[in-house]
């Protein structure tokens, strides 16, 4: 917490205005929209929830199919299979671990092969770094496919000066307790223009018809975002800036203690944008050390350290098994080269230099090497 949570709370309990509306959600929405230079937003109780409206405002539905990035937590594909829909699943380039746009045009060229286009292209924004959007929004303007920007990673990321989310049709931002910026648990969807989101806020209340008494004549959700939930981040939203900030001096710190090992690469940050770092993510070299990811979250685990393994890619997991998947190059998936070599270190914007250098002396200590 940044400590200007506790007015923006004192003011919304002062209100009486508990309910999942009213003005904080409504201030929260303006923020926001201020922030991302995006006219409408429409704020929710989850990322997960705000990536189903979109798909469903995209008219997604039983038996279609939607392209989705594979190297990605789970979340971004789940709402496809909750309209009924099947992912396809897109590699990663090595250049910024990001959709590939190599492998989404062999997708979009197969798809239009099969005479059975995607009704949506989700693109996630993968560690706090926008994915290459100008030659993915190229594509899919070509295919006449619309983009749904999934951004739960990268909030407060730039591409060309814009903010990440705000290149699609529609965006999704989350705001989970481990995000940049946290609602305790909350998302956002965003569009160009309200009347976009028209329906996706009547949807996200219940769907409830006008009129004195509760008749529905449409399928909704109990998807809105609570008032005193909006009042934490609006407290938040103060403090964007100095949040990113502090996430890049924590990877410089790690990249500098770092940059004299041969065979730890780093996420690369392409020079299209600015990436937040939400996490230090790394990659270590199979010729170089005997020491495999997994072992080092273990060992790091022993020392009251929690690192985590990179995204297992869902074209991998159990739950998508048999799915389309359409790698960087033929023989060369990047995606599964970053779940079997890739960690992340902790990344957290109030980590100290005293617990860093903890970090460090234990990876130091792991790889048997002299680190600084």
């Amino acid at each position: 917490m940044s400590g200007e949570e506790q007015q923006w709370l004192a003011d919304a309990i002062q209100s009486n205005w508990i309910a999942p509306i009213g003005p904080m959600v409504d201030g929260f929405e303006r923020d926001l929209g201020l922030i991302m230079n995006t006219p409408s937003v429409l704020a929710v109780h989850s990322g997960t929830s705000a990536l189903h409206l979109g798909l469903r405002l995209l008219d997604v539905g039983p038996g279609d199919e939607v392209i989705c990035s594979s190297l990605t937590y789970v979340a971004s594909a789940n709402p496809i299979r909750y309209l009924g829909a099947e992912p396809i699943f897109i590699d990663s380039e090595p250049s910024s671990w990001n959709m590939s746009p190599q492998a989404l045009e062999r997708a979009l060229y197969d798809a239009k092969r099969r005479n059975r286009m995607p009704k949506a292209v989700v693109v996630v924004n993968l560690y706090g770094q926008s994915a290459d959007m100008e030659p993915i929004k190229e594509l899919c303007n070509h295919y006449g496919v619309p983009i749904l920007e999934d951004a739960a990673e990268s909030f407060g990321a730039t591409y060309k000066g814009k903010a990440s989310g705000t290149w699609g049709k529609f965006g999704v931002y989350s705001f989970n307790g481990n995000k940049i910026v946290t609602t305790s648990g909350g998302g956002a969807l965003v569009a160009e223009n309200e009347e976009a989101l028209a329906k996706a806020r009547f949807w996200a209340s219940q769907a409830r018809d006008q009129g004195a008494h509760y008749e529905h004549s449409e399928l909704g959700y109990n998807y809105r975002l609570s008032n005193v939930l909006a009042a934490i981040g609006r407290g938040q939203l103060d403090v964007l800036e100095e949040r990113i900030r502090a996430r890049r001096k924590v990877f410089a710190r790690y990249e500098i203690a770092f940059s004299h090992i041969e065979g730890i690469s780093f996420m690369p940050e392409r020079d299209y944008g600015r990436a937040t770092r939400w996490l230090t993510a790394l990659t270590l070299d199979p010729q170089r050390f005997q020491v495999h990811p997994s072992e080092m979250v273990a060992k790091l685990e022993e020392w009251n350290i929690e690192a985590r393994p990179v995204w297992k890619p869902l074209h991998l997991q159990p739950l998508y098994n048999g799915c389309r998947y359409f790698a960087h190059e033929e023989h060369v998936s990047v995606s599964e080269y970053l779940f079997t070599h890739g960690i992340c270190l902790p990344s957290g914007s109030s980590l100290t230099d005293t617990e860093q250098n903890r970090v460090i002396d234990a990876v130091e200590s792991v790889l048997g090497c002299v680190v600084r």
